[in-house]
């Protein structure tokens, strides 16, 4: 078999191929793409969503954890630039089960924020500090599809969410260096804070706080600066 063939082989069962590919993931792909950018590209046993140039562009619509072995080891001689959506606004659509048919379309309460980046950058944190990687976030507005198959989740009633689909890119975000992510510490926050202080400051739940500052910890942009009670204090003023 030659070489070319069985590294497209290998790739093949390392990443996403456009007949596996989500409604979402494929739209955001075309979303991104310039004329020149080369689809679906083999490289050292996996597959790469875009190759533009000398940089490797990746689209991940959630779970951190799967791709991260894929991106420590591209970037050790890759440049990498990682594309995450967060969904603004959302629409339900419910389809019948041969998922032709739609039998409702309603507007989802749901609202999210840049902030939910931190649900899956907690996977990950590391790479922000590595000169190879860039991160952006697509704020978007999408439609669920969910099908009432019996299979989904019991907290859906055993509704599947079948796909998501783009509807718009309403703005992006990059995030080059762990310096661009301290943005989410406000500048006017006393220090040394817990998450408690950064909770109340950006009127974001506990448990976000959690994770932005974990975040922020590993990638070295803040550092630990005490303990009052139970709380943990950091401090963005790092050590010379």
């Amino acid at each position: 078999m030659p070489e070319e063939a069985k590294e497209k082989e290998s790739a093949a069962s390392n990443g996403i191929g456009l007949r596996n590919e989500r409604s979402l993931h494929a739209a955001l792909k075309q979303w991104v793409s310039l004329p020149e950018d080369r689809f679906e590209v083999p490289l050292g046993g996996y597959v790469i969503d875009l190759v533009r140039g000398e940089q490797l562009i990746e689209i991940q619509t959630r779970n951190f954890s799967a791709i991260r072995n894929k991106l420590k080891s591209l970037l050790k001689q890759h440049k990498v630039h990682l594309l995450h959506p967060v969904t603004s606004e959302k629409w339900v659509v419910q389809v019948d089960t041969s998922g032709q048919k739609i039998a409702s379309r309603r507007k989802s309460p749901y609202k999210g924020k840049l902030s939910d980046l931190f649900e899956e950058l907690v996977r990950i944190p590391e790479l922000m500090a590595h000169d190879n990687f860039s991160f952006e976030v697509l704020f978007i507005k999408e439609e669920e599809v969910r099908c009432r198959d019996g299979k989904g989740s019991k907290h859906r009633k055993r509704v599947s969410v079948v796909d998501r689909r783009l509807i718009e890119v309403v703005k992006s975000y990059n995030f080059k260096s762990t310096k661009d992510l301290l943005t989410f510490i406000p500048a006017n926050i006393a220090q040394p804070f817990s998450n408690k202080d950064l909770a109340a400051a950006l009127q974001l739940p506990l448990h976000r706080c959690r994770q932005i500052t974990y975040c922020l910890r590993k990638m070295g942009a803040i550092t630990l600066n005490g303990k009052k009670r139970n709380e943990l204090l950091y401090s963005t003023e790092l050590e010379a």
